[in-house]
């Protein structure tokens, strides 16, 4: 029905910057809240950002300051401005959208969906 595809994952010195997409297709009728996640190795999946519908946002401390989400709806697109990259912010990045589809019915259906993973790797 729907997938997010991420990109601009990939490989940064520290202070340095990276901005990821998430892009939604299928059928979408319209999306929520969209966030970003992301999982270190060995880590718990963390909550790194949220944005609603209505542009509200909301950060993790240990990126507040530096990293921005924003979005997109004609594109149906979240992004995640990442800024002053440190190595703790190593991880496979994931973004999430609570999307709402038409089911086999027509009836709407609200629904979670996850992109595929991008890495960011902050080394020097």
């Amino acid at each position: 029905q729907v997938q997010l595809v991420e990109s601009g994952g990939g490989l940064v010195q520290p202070g340095g910057s990276l901005r990821l997409s998430c892009a939604a297709s299928g059928t979408v009728v319209s999306i929520d809240t969209m966030a970003w996640y992301r999982q270190a190795p060995g880590k718990q999946r963390e909550l790194v950002a949220t944005i609603s519908s209505g542009d509200n946002t909301n950060y993790a401390d240990s990126v507040k300051g530096r990293f921005t989400i924003s979005r997109d709806n004609a594109r149906n697109t979240v992004y995640l401005q990442m800024n002053s990259l440190k190595p703790d912010d190593t991880a496979v990045y994931y973004c999430d959208a609570d999307v709402s589809v038409r089911d086999g019915f027509g009836a709407l259906a609200l629904k979670k969906y996850w992109g595929q993973g991008t890495q960011v790797t902050v080394t020097s």
